[in-house]
């Protein structure tokens, strides 16, 4: 099934608004990866959206947030298998924007979730405020130090518009308002939890004195985490990390995580899809939906507020 146009009112929107069969339309979806738990949780909002709209959700991405040149083979092969609409979080803002343009000129609509491209060839975008984020880690870990220390970072990705944003945020914040806290090292973990320990081994050991961590995405939270606890170092340094997943529950329930800056990963993936389908209807879209992110500490884990974005048992966790 094809659309002539993104704007039309195209055959899929005549199908989507007349009850049709499941899987008469085919929704690409493709991750950045489909190895760490934060995209299994996005899976499921996305297939939820495809359900609740008898579509067909195509899911499928590289087994690395690295892998780069085998996000853009998935892309390439769902434009060619002739997928309705097409839902992407980019690897890197640079290296997905040919295969972007192409789906826009082949009248396939486009929602970029998570992270940002950089092209403005796509319908919306989904995504946290990612920029926001590092600054509300930067303020949580600057009253966790009373605003003095020295702290390193545990960086994601370079060229991952999400992750960079948020370290952005975290370190702009820190230099605007905290001049007393020193970030004295930083490293990049590729979006790796091994290299993210080893990276954070390193700086541990290098800097002896270290106050306090930054982990910028799940990877490098559960790196960190791991580091510190092997060290037996978590009342020296207080680390704040980025996503909740089942992993990290022991080391935030123990206190080697002090906080975890949380999107709503299932809410990310049901809102992209529901915007691609919007396009297919022939309406439009909001060029830009925003997530929340929200601090959680040992202290909140038991408001709703928290409960309804992590959607765990508090006393799960807590036990």
């Amino acid at each position: 099934m094809r659309i002539a146009s993104v704007p039309a009112v195209s055959a899929a929107a005549l199908i989507l608004g007349a009850c049709a069969a499941p899987d008469t339309v085919r929704i690409g979806v493709v991750p950045k990866s489909v190895s760490h738990e934060f995209w299994t949780v996005v899976h499921a909002g996305a297939m939820e959206a495809g359900e609740e709209a008898g579509v067909r959700i195509e899911w499928q991405g590289p087994s690395s947030e690295t892998e780069f040149s085998r996000q853009i083979e998935i892309v390439e092969a769902m434009i060619n298998s002739r997928v309705d609409g097409l839902v992407l979080a980019p690897t890197e803002a640079t290296a997905l924007v040919s295969v972007v343009q192409r789906a826009t000129r082949e009248g396939i609509p486009v929602v970029i979730f998570d992270s940002g491209i950089n092209t403005e060839d796509y319908v919306s975008m989904v995504a946290s405020n990612n920029y926001e984020a590092g600054v509300q880690a930067a303020h949580t870990l600057a009253d966790l130090l009373r605003r003095s220390g020295k702290i390193a970072m545990v960086k994601n990705v370079p060229g991952a518009a999400s992750t960079m944003e948020r370290e952005a945020g975290f370190e702009e914040t820190l230099a605007a308002r905290y001049p007393r806290i020193e970030v004295v090292d930083y490293k990049y973990c590729q979006s790796d939890r091994a290299l993210a320990l080893a990276a954070s081994e390193n700086m541990l050991t290098a800097h002896p004195d270290l106050n306090g961590m930054f982990a910028s995405a799940e990877p490098a939270t559960v790196g960190a985490a791991t580091a510190l606890r092997n060290r037996n170092a978590a009342e020296q340094v207080k680390l704040v990390g980025f996503d909740w997943t089942d992993t990290l529950k022991g080391d935030f329930r123990d206190g080697v995580i002090r906080a975890l800056v949380v999107q709503d990963p299932y809410e990310i993936g049901r809102m992209a899809v529901q915007s691609v389908l919007t396009a297919l209807r022939g309406e439009t879209p909001a060029r830009r939906i925003d997530t929340k992110t929200h601090v959680v500490t040992l202290e909140n884990i038991a408001t709703p507020e928290i409960g309804a974005v992590l959607r765990v048992n508090p006393d799960e966790v807590l036990q």
